[in-house]
């Protein structure tokens, strides 16, 4: 199975399953959301019916009952309607917002404003009901004609679960006129010979509520309607919902060939770069304007061709300018022996010393080669130890001095005191004495090679610093490339190999340290190299050897 039918199946299923599991959640919430829909709408009526019936137990009477409807509307936002066992709409929301009256809803409940009668335990419960039978008719009477004189009766629920009402702020003349008068004797009496036919107290708790009911005192039942029959019902549509899913699965699928194609094409076009750059062709690049991580493989790849096409002009350069540097020394050697074996030239002890020389300029710079490669392929063994480089700065002063003072150059070393580093003191050695052959032969007689050992932060610096005649800016960063030398016209028996700065800049390397070199044209040059510190150095303290 390709790479494209791979990632087309993968991210679909992916896309398919997040549709399926997006559908599924939706549905299961929205059938949720109808339930509790469905429940919050019976807290409701249970709410606005325990409100009704609490304000006509309280005020007696169902008048002043729009005011509490209006609220009851504006918070739950329903419809709702008080019909009186006649049929008869006591209040209806429909009239109040100025419309017409709608057909009653589904929802139909009975508001109930009497109350429970609670009887005593251990007492005289016909007495407690004749007693409850009569409170009522008072309280239910002062409440109905406060309500009507605008006050709000104060109500509570007596032990025998009968509203009282609360007398206090309300003036003398009003409560002179709302004081109950007297009912009839015969009223009395027919409420003690209904309670007396009674034995239990269900048959007690029905008698107070017939009694009650027939005093004309007791507000009405009503019928509490709630909503409209054209109100739409709620319930849970799956078009929308399966069409939804069709849309997103259509849309996962689009987008998987999309993203699969927009991944595979740069991919395709690199995998032919590759088989390009595999037969040869160094110069092939691929489109990297790209911002994401496929843009970053393109750099990437760009950066390889490039890498691989400088490594490859460096060795053709390296193999031309080896080939250079030896074959005029073979040349030469190879026209003397010519010239001695057809006697042109008498093989005498001079003529055998000059070869001699020859072949031993040839075998430096193989030994050169050969360790510059040992060295980049990191098959150069190091012996690392503290090592003092303000001594070993002196011993190579010492070593060097001889030179210096055929050449007419002076030779001296500047430090602060010990500088330690965890290093090869021998390759450190061979560091110093490539840098100062290069100062002495760059430097006039009369001129001065000065030797510097310091510590600067968490690294040991040294300086090797000459008054010769300086490096041009534009040559500056070609010196530790090899095979180059600062003067073209001077040959290995002045300017050396040509490798011995490459050879430095890879022992400094792998030592794990850096290399630089500043000069001024004419006035002299600086190589500069800086080694991590020893940790007890670091810290102060100087290790013992």
């Amino acid at each position: 199975m390709s790479f494209r039918i791979r990632v087309f199946l993968l991210v679909a299923v992916v896309g398919l399953g997040a549709t399926g599991l997006t559908v599924a959640l939706t549905w299961w919430q929205a059938r949720d959301q109808v339930g509790e829909a469905a429940s919050a709408s019976r807290e409701t009526t249970e709410t606005i019916r325990g409100e009704l019936r609490a304000q006509a137990l309280r005020n007696g009477t169902w008048e002043g009952v729009d005011q509490t409807l209006k609220r009851l509307r504006a918070q739950t936002g329903q419809r709702i309607r008080l019909v009186d066992p006649y049929g008869n709409a006591v209040a209806d929301t429909d009239h109040m917002d100025g419309r017409a009256a709608r057909p009653p809803g589904p929802v139909a409940v009975i508001v109930d404003p009497l109350p429970t009668l609670v009887l005593p335990v251990g007492g005289d419960e016909r007495m407690a009901t004749l007693t409850a039978i009569g409170a009522y008719r008072e309280e239910t009477v002062w409440a109905a004609c406060l309500f009507r004189a605008g006050y709000t009766p104060l109500g509570m629920v007596g032990a025998d679960g009968v509203p009282r009402h609360g007398l206090s702020g309300v003036d003398p003349e009003t409560l002179e006129a709302c004081r109950p008068g007297p009912f009839p004797e015969g009223t009395r009496e027919a409420d003690r010979l209904e309670v007396g036919q009674c034995a239990e107290a269900g048959c007690l708790r029905e008698a107070f509520r017939r009694r009650i009911t027939d005093s004309d005192v007791a507000p009405p039942t009503l019928l509490l309607t709630i909503g409209a029959a054209n109100e739409p019902v709620r319930a849970l549509d799956t078009g929308p919902v399966l069409l939804i899913t069709v849309v997103v699965a259509a849309l996962a699928i689009g987008g998987a060939l999309l993203i699969s194609r927009r991944v595979l094409r740069p991919i395709g076009t690199l995998t032919a770069a590759a088989r390009r750059l595999a037969d040869g062709d160094r110069a092939g690049r691929v489109p990297d304007d790209g911002r994401d991580e496929i843009g970053e493989l393109a750099r990437a790849f760009n950066q390889m061709t490039d890498s691989v096409r400088a490594a490859e002009d460096d060795q053709r350069r390296l193999i031309a300018d080896v080939a250079h540097e030896l074959r005029t020394p073979l040349a030469n050697l190879r026209g003397y022996l010519e010239a001695i074996q057809d006697g042109v030239i008498e093989p005498t002890p001079e003529v055998f010393a000059s070869l001699h020389d020859e072949v031993i300029l040839n075998q430096r710079i193989v030994d050169d080669l050969q360790e510059l490669a040992l060295a980049e392929a990191g098959a150069l063994v190091y012996h690392r130890e503290p090592t003092d480089l303000a001594e070993l700065m002196e011993t190579a002063r010492i070593a060097h001095r001889p030179a210096a003072d055929a050449v007419g150059v002076r030779l001296t070393v500047e430090s602060d005191g010990p500088v330690y580093a965890d290093a090869d003191a021998d390759r450190i050695r061979q560091i110093v004495g490539n840098l100062v052959g290069n100062a002495l032969r760059a430097t006039a007689s009369g001129g001065s090679v000065t030797l510097r050992a310091h510590a600067s932060g968490d690294r040991a610096v040294l300086q090797v610093t000459d008054t010769g005649v300086g490096i041009a800016p534009e040559h500056l960063p070609l010196v530790f490339d090899r095979l180059w030398r600062a003067d073209p016209a001077r040959g290995r028996g002045t300017g050396g190999s040509g490798l011995g700065l490459a050879i430095v800049r890879q022992i400094v390397h792998d030592h794990g340290g850096e290399v630089s070199a500043r000069s001024t044209e004419g006035a002299g040059t600086t190589f500069e190299v800086s080694l991590p510190l020893t940790g007890d150095r670091v810290s102060g303290a100087v290790p013992t050897r």
